[in-house]
């Protein structure tokens, strides 16, 4: 099965939200989770937010992959966010970031973490995919942008 597909139900697709910082950005995203999924607001908000302060989780390019491991969790999740005006991230470029894939996996998913983050960094180096994420009109077209290039790029 394709691991985006698995990991970003519909719900989970949120396009042109406003955030004013990252904290701010972290807590409506722990609130999409809660609401979405059960899973509480405060270990999702911490958990990325200890992530971040360890080191920017941005790419480069307008992206970044938020991520953290979440106690209790029993299988990875995700959420995909475009946001209407871009955020300072301390990107390794100093651009701020507008598309953020938001991961997030159970405490001891090492292996599972580690391939989604490199299959979500290949994806996010192709132009092509950013241009789509930028002017997909929908939700359901955002996440069709990014299921169908997982199935694209798999053997």
């Amino acid at each position: 099965m394709n691991p985006i597909e698995s990991i970003l139900p519909l719900a989970h697709v949120v396009l042109d939200t406003e955030a004013s910082s990252r904290k701010q950005l972290f807590e409506q995203i722990g609130r999409l989770f809660e609401e979405h999924q059960g899973i509480a607001r405060g270990p999702v908000f911490d958990s990325l937010f200890a992530r971040e302060r360890l080191g920017s989780t941005a790419l480069g390019q307008g992206i970044a992959i938020p991520h953290g491991r979440v106690k209790g969790l029993r299988e990875a999740t995700g959420a995909f966010v475009r946001l209407r005006t871009p955020l300072p991230f301390d990107a390794p470029d100093g651009q701020p970031v507008s598309l953020l894939f938001v991961l997030l996996v159970p405490e001891q998913a090492n292996e599972t973490h580690l391939h989604m983050l490199s299959t979500l960094a290949q994806l996010f180096a192709d132009a092509a995919l950013r241009a789509a994420l930028q002017g997909a009109g929908t939700p359901a077209e955002a996440r069709g942008v990014l299921v169908d290039a997982v199935s694209n790029t798999r053997p």
